[in-house]
């Protein structure tokens, strides 16, 4: 079974990022501009927001993204549920459109993410992994994949249950890892390009 890509795989998997990721940025940075705007008007405070997440080999980066959150509520937990208060009206809008995410398209620029691939988690998860699952950190984390697809309604999903961080620790993220290593092991660019259609137009 293969671990991890191939050098011409990686190669043509970056490629592919760079390219796209300019061509992305060039269509819409104006978008991203006015979304920041309209972020800081409305959460009074910076409308990119950044935060640490494990990437590829391990090594922390700075994920970007727009603010959909107000800061200072009190709240101490990096899972997000689809009842979070945290969340603004308008916030909630940018998620659904995923025009909070555009900003990353920087972050895939920059080679610290790539289209297609495992969400970046937040350190103490991703870092965390042992044996054959540590084959997901050979590369780099995206901002769409198969398992962003399966739960694209995960913060609904854990709004249902008692306890979300727990259902989110135990249920939800080996699940998660389960379909990420199968991602890395049985990549292809087609399947690549699959996921970003279903992502774009589902």
């Amino acid at each position: 079974m293969q671990e991890g890509l191939s050098t011409g795989q990686a190669a043509l998997k970056r490629g592919f990022d760079v390219f796209g990721a300019a061509v992305g940025l060039a269509l819409t940075f104006w978008l991203i501009a006015l979304a920041w705007l309209a972020a800081t008007v409305d959460t009074r405070a910076n409308g990119f927001f950044t935060q640490q997440r494990v990437g590829r080999n391990g090594r922390v980066f700075r994920v970007i993204k727009i603010r959909t959150m107000r800061v200072g509520t009190g709240l101490d937990t990096t899972v997000t549920t689809g009842h979070d208060p945290r969340i603004t009206p308008l916030g909630r809008l940018f998620r659904r459109a995923k025009i909070d995410e555009l900003p990353q398209l920087i972050n895939v620029l920059l080679g610290q993410m790539s289209f297609v691939g495992p969400r970046p988690d937040v350190p103490g998860y991703a870092d965390a992994l042992e044996g054959e699952d540590r084959v997901i950190l050979t590369v780099r984390p995206g901002i769409t994949g198969p398992a962003t697809l399966k739960y694209r309604d995960e913060e609904t999903l854990l709004a249902g249950v008692d306890d979300p961080e727990r259902y989110n620790r135990e249920v939800i993220f080996p699940d998660k890892v389960r379909i990420n290593r199968e991602y890395v092991q049985q990549w292809s660019l087609r399947k690549d390009l699959g996921y970003i259609w279903r992502t774009a137009f589902r």
